[in-house]
């Protein structure tokens, strides 16, 4: 996951560099008269990465937009906190200022993706991102008790 600005930069330069990498070996191995499928199982791999980092920078630039994905009963708590702070456009360093923490430990926390925070440690987190995170709770129509 990428998690700032220069991460984002050096990210978007990686593809365009794989780009290029990929168009020479392919043009490489055409020289060498191998089958297009000889070609593409030594290029999968190259594509396989690129794709994978394209996906990282797209979902980056979807932060950077506001655009969040759902979580449920609080799976995921941590990808969001890590969004929140991107989306808002806060550094490390900014958020644990607010938390009066050292940026070190924000770093980790993301690192980690916040697993094992307590519903405390979040909160905290949202009021020093300026967010109000709000839920609904959603039962089976089965599951509810009729009152008669």
């Amino acid at each position: 996951m990428i998690r700032n600005e220069n991460e984002y930069r050096e990210a978007v330069q990686r593809l365009a560099d794989e780009k290029q990498r990929i168009a020479q070996q392919k043009a490489e191995l055409e020289k060498m008269d191998l089958s297009p499928d000889e070609v593409k199982r030594v290029l999968d791999p190259m594509r396989s990465f690129h794709l994978q980092l394209q996906e990282e920078v797209e979902s980056y630039e979807r932060l950077k937009r506001g655009e969040f994905e759902e979580i449920r009963n609080l799976r995921g708590l941590g990808h969001l906190l890590i969004a929140l702070r991107i989306a808002r456009g806060i550094s490390q360093r900014q958020l644990a200022e607010r938390l009066g923490v050292h940026e070190s430990q924000v770093s980790r926390d993301e690192r980690n993706e916040y697993h094992g925070i307590t519903l405390d440690r979040a909160a905290r987190v949202l009021d020093a991102l300026g967010v109000d995170l709000r839920s609904t709770v959603q039962v089976p129509a089965e599951d509810l008790a009729v009152a008669v």
